[in-house]
């Protein structure tokens, strides 16, 4: 499945063409730290949700990245999504903030977002060195960054989940 930065290339084309839409996607929700815990996440969602439904939109998407994947690099984000909490809410909390919502996981989207750079760009990105080519872990990031050294090249895939909103 196509990831969050095939939502601008539809919706231009379809703007381009004439044609009526039907699905209100997020692209990003960002809370300064200082005030997260306090439900804004979910009246974000909530408020896109009553958007989409006042224009009389069909569906609205989210490609999600999970807050907590981070912690598990390694793991897929196919096993990742199944885990579940004692009560049988999903694990990752922005999931759990969706699936409270009534939203349900689609599916995968394991390359939705592709950062590359050169290995100089990518050690100030991050404030690591990267000696030799490998497979590195970086701080925050989901997946591991591949870097080629040789070529002088660096690679970020990031998966996010889709997860489809009930109007």
């Amino acid at each position: 499945m196509p990831g969050w930065d095939d939502v601008f290339l539809r919706g231009i084309e379809g703007y381009r063409q004439k044609q009526q839409p039907n699905t209100l996607s997020a692209l990003s929700i960002s809370i300064n730290p200082a005030y997260r815990g306090l439900g804004l996440s979910r009246q974000m969602v909530t408020a896109m949700k009553e958007i989409a439904i006042q224009n009389g939109l069909t569906y609205m998407l989210a490609p999600v990245r999970p807050s907590f994947k981070h912690k598990y690099p390694l793991t897929p984000m196919e096993k990742y999504i199944r885990w579940q909490t004692p009560e049988g809410a999903p694990f990752d909390p922005w999931v759990r903030t969706h699936w409270k919502l009534v939203a349900k996981i689609m599916q995968v989207a394991s390359e939705s977002m592709f950062i590359k750079g050169n290995v100089a760009q990518w050690e100030s990105w991050t404030g690591m060195r990267f000696p030799e080519s490998g497979t590195y872990m970086i701080p925050d990031a989901l997946t591991p960054v591949q870097i080629d050294v040789e070529k002088d090249e660096a690679l970020y895939i990031e998966p996010y989940i889709w997860m489809q909103h009930f109007l």
